[in-house]
């Protein structure tokens, strides 16, 4: 069972929230990758209303044959703002209660969003990690930075930064088609995570990991 560490409270403004982002950031790890990544976990959140009721969903992926070998869902609600950059504290409380109950636990948590690609380099791939202590990488369908557009090749990648600091990359998951955008949560290695996203991405600009968990709970009712 994945048991979130009990770092913070959930914070009700703005201020309260960035003040934890700072506060966590030095726990990020760079080091503690899995020697092999036999399962990903793959995280998202959708919306029911704009009145914030929503839906965490978690799919646990067999990162060999792609197959959805565990997945929850927590229907839930959040009053936490619409911040850009605070994300987190809208959607990791449900999405911690679905990792809860998982009866698999993931070598990766792979988050449909960013990692260190983040104004304050703790997106919510680091936030999770950081929670749960387990390797994690962020994987975003837009930028956060800036980037030059990298080769049309499948596996063609290019830098993305932030304040003149490597971030993260933009990466090319299918020939021609627009790049996803990679950064490392914890525990994990840039390299690591770009190979990881390749693996998991063979037929789709989007991870299987992304995909199951957004299918899942657009699904769910």
């Amino acid at each position: 069972m994945i048991r979130a560490r009990e770092l913070h409270p959930w914070p009700s403004t703005a201020a309260e929230a960035v003040a934890i982002q700072e506060r966590l950031r030095p726990l990020v790890r760079f080091d503690g990758e899995p020697a092999e990544v036999r399962t990903a976990a793959g995280l998202d959140v959708a919306y029911r209303d704009d009145s914030g009721r929503l839906v965490a969903a978690v799919t646990v992926v067999d990162v060999a044959t792609l197959s959805v070998v565990d997945s929850a869902i927590v229907r839930g609600e959040t009053d936490f703002p619409y911040v850009p950059g605070l994300f987190a504290f809208r959607e990791a409380p449900s999405l911690l209660r679905a990792l809860a109950e998982l009866s698999v636990v993931p070598d990766v948590l792979v988050c449909d969003g960013q990692g260190l690609a983040h104004p304050r380099r703790f997106g919510l791939a680091c936030h999770l990690g950081v929670l749960t202590d387990l390797p994690s990488i962020g994987v975003g369908k837009t930028a956060m930075g800036r980037y030059e557009p990298p080769g049309e090749a499948r596996g063609a990648w290019s830098p993305l930064r932030m304040d003149d600091e490597v971030v993260g990359r933009a990466l090319r998951t299918q020939r021609g088609v627009k790049p996803v955008f990679v950064s490392v949560g914890h525990r994990f290695t840039l390299d690591g995570a770009c190979d990881l996203v390749l693996r998991l991405a063979p037929k789709y600009r989007l991870p299987e990991t992304t995909r199951t968990a957004d299918h899942l709970g657009r699904t769910a009712g």
